[in-house]
């Protein structure tokens, strides 16, 4: 099934490199003046698109006295960027915040990886085209989730989340076993397309938005409705590579919130830097209009991330119990003031 739907989303342009760029093998410690930065997909990873299009590191770099060269990579799925980070492949990890939770507590007293920032508040769809699954009480054998890794991702920890609030802690992973991990893009194109065994997706923007065209698709759960407004995608590092390069880390954080602000303020502009760095085959009215929606906010300040940390806890899938959203987050020059 993976390979067809891969296959699919070729042949109808939505299909996506699992790595683009390059991911070297574990390597030694680097000197100031180099980031490796990873990435997946979506509109949620816009202020990485801006930071790349207008070459902002560099230039906060330049103004610290360094010249600073960048590496991009792309992922699929919090599992594979986390693997990343701990090989020592990357410097950055941009996933969401159930992958920055599991390689938080795993690196807890060791690595002590950490989130840098938030990547902005966006609502996250599982959308099915299965008529009879009005709610995930409805879900059944019969239906399968594209995520994008299995039991790990932002999306499968709310799938969770939500699984405790209708059966209880005890049964928090009820529905992990309808999940399968397909790259937004492909899973996109399968339930666009119809006529696979894929007919459930829990994605993000502008994937979401896309699939719905079809009119046999439907949003069974919405984000919001479980946490409120959050911020479901983070940036981390490890404590060695903030500590061994602070100018380089300065200058990545400092272009990330000049990012931030001219994606808020200049949404016209920031649809063009996302179509013309990811190449995505999307209107760009459409999309406009899509990140001009007062639901979305970009900025590097958290929102509403402890209370899945304090679920995740509770329920045994981390060990270590954060007392605050400011325990897995770095405070630098700036502190940031979130939840």
């Amino acid at each position: 099934m993976r390979n067809s739907i891969s296959r699919l989303a070729a042949s109808i342009g939505l299909g996506a490199s699992l790595v683009i760029g390059s991911l070297a093998a574990p390597t030694v410690a680097h000197a100031e003046g180099e980031i490796r930065i990873a990435e997946q997909f979506g509109i949620v990873y816009l202020l990485l698109n801006v930071v790349r299009d207008q070459h902002l590191i560099e230039k906060h770099g330049k103004a610290q006295g360094i010249d600073i060269k960048v590496d991009w990579a792309q992922l699929s799925g919090g599992a594979a960027i986390n693997d990343a980070l701990l090989s020592g492949s990357v410097d950055i990890a941009g996933a969401g915040v159930g992958p920055l939770l599991t390689v938080w507590d795993r690196t807890h007293g060791r690595q002590n990886v950490k989130a840098v920032a938030s990547l902005g508040n966006f609502p996250y769809y599982l959308v099915s085209s299965n008529p009879k699954v009005k709610t995930i009480a409805d879900l059944s054998d019969k239906d399968r989730i594209a995520v994008p890794a299995v039991g790990v991702s932002v999306q499968s920890r709310f799938l969770q989340y939500a699984a405790a609030q209708q059966w209880g802690d005890k049964d928090y992973n009820r529905l992990d076993k309808y999940t399968l991990a397909v790259p937004h893009p492909d899973a996109t194109a399968a339930l666009l397309a119809g006529g696979t065994e894929l007919n459930g997706h829990f994605s993000n923007p502008p994937f979401q938005d896309q699939v719905l065209a079809n009119k046999n698709v439907h949003v069974v759960l919405d984000s919001y409705d479980l946490l409120g407004p959050n911020s479901p995608t983070l940036l981390f590092a490890t404590e060695k590579f903030r500590q061994d390069n602070p100018k380089t880390y300065k200058a990545f954080v400092d272009a990330l919130a000049e990012a931030a602000d001219f994606a808020q303020k200049d949404k016209a502009a920031a649809a063009d830097t996302y179509i013309r760095v990811t190449k995505a085959k999307i209107d760009r009215n459409e999309l406009i209009k899509l990140i001009d929606n007062p639901r979305y906010e970009f900025t590097v300040t958290p929102k509403n991330t402890y209370k899945l940390a304090d679920f995740l806890y509770r329920v045994g899938a981390i060990k270590n119990k954060p007392a605050s959203w400011k325990d897995y987050f770095f405070q630098d020059e700036h502190p940031l003031q979130g939840s």
